[in-house]
């Protein structure tokens, strides 16, 4: 079972409080998102991916879109 819970000493790194994650605890990718709960700092992987990450990927288009309501009859004239 893997360890849950680990002591690990804080420094210093120029103006910044550092600590050294260990290797049971390493996190994918080479950024994270830091957040503080009261007393705790909350240290998570950021997620890359997702559905803004692809569509920021896609080129843009070109084509017109059709008219979806050409035929219908106009709001006016529907009866609730």
């Amino acid at each position: 079972m893997a360890e849950t819970e680990r002591h690990v000493r804080l420094f210093r790194n120029g103006r910044n409080q550092a600590l050294r994650i260990p290797r049971e605890f390493e996190l994918p990718g080479d950024e994270a998102i830091l957040r503080k709960e009261g007393d705790r700092l909350i240290v998570e992987p950021v997620r890359k991916g997702g559905l803004l990450a692809l569509l920021a990927t896609l080129e843009p288009i070109e084509e017109a879109f059709p008219e979806f309501d050409e035929g219908l009859p106009p709001l006016d004239d529907v009866a609730v």
